[in-house]
């Protein structure tokens, strides 16, 4: 009897000690946030004194629409040297369209410092001309949600659910030419580094 009880006791304690397999809350893995940054991110680099970014690649693309996550840190607050550059608009992220220059047809957001906030624009070309509108402000540190959007006749800008729209003039039924990365300027090159963190989707 006390044979028995023993065994029962040492199998309880064995059973209590073993992972169950089949519970996916075993396998979890901590992931600290500079590695889940470094594999899901790209980090873009805009060095002072410099217009382009770092990772500045050649890449042909056809979008129905393009969608990523943007994540400014306190780097993006900056001051021009004359003052009346602080309001032009830098460039995030977007594409050529028609298969033409990115001058000639082109959406792609835009973003600034101005009035103590970070504000995104919708940005585009048309036949040479370009168009911007504000869509909204944006917090240092926060993981926005962008997405453009190609119609016939529009480009459709969302924001962190919010939506505005510019035309587009471009006939190719998808947007169509290349990568389009981050940018600083205006007439200015970036006062400091700029570091924009960039997912797409």
């Amino acid at each position: 009897m006390k044979k028995n009880i023993f065994q029962i006791c040492l199998c309880l304690f064995i059973f209590s000690c073993t992972k169950n397999l089949d519970d996916p809350r075993q396998n979890l893995v901590p992931v600290t946030t500079p590695f889940a940054e470094t594999t899901q991110f790209t980090v873009y680099k805009i060095r002072k004194g410099q217009n382009f970014s770092d990772s500045n690649n050649f890449i042909q693309i056809q979008y129905p629409e393009l969608k990523f996550i943007a994540k400014f840190d306190s780097t993006a607050i900056y001051q021009t040297v004359d003052p009346n550059n602080q309001y032009d608009i830098n460039k995030l992220y977007g594409f050529s369209d028609n298969n033409t220059q990115h001058h000639q047809f082109s959406a792609r957001f835009g973003w600034r410092w101005s009035d103590n906030a970070l504000r995104l624009f919708g940005y585009i070309y048309n036949n040479g001309t370009v168009q911007h509108k504000e869509i909204g402000t944006v917090a240092i540190g926060s993981e926005n949600n962008c997405s453009i959007k190609v119609t016939a006749k529009n480009y459709i800008f969302s924001l962190n659910k919010v939506v505005d729209s510019l035309p587009r003039a471009s006939i190719t039924p998808l947007g169509s030419g290349y990568k389009l990365y981050p940018y600083f300027g205006g007439d200015e090159p970036a006062p400091n580094d700029v570091i924009i963190r960039i997912k797409e989707l």
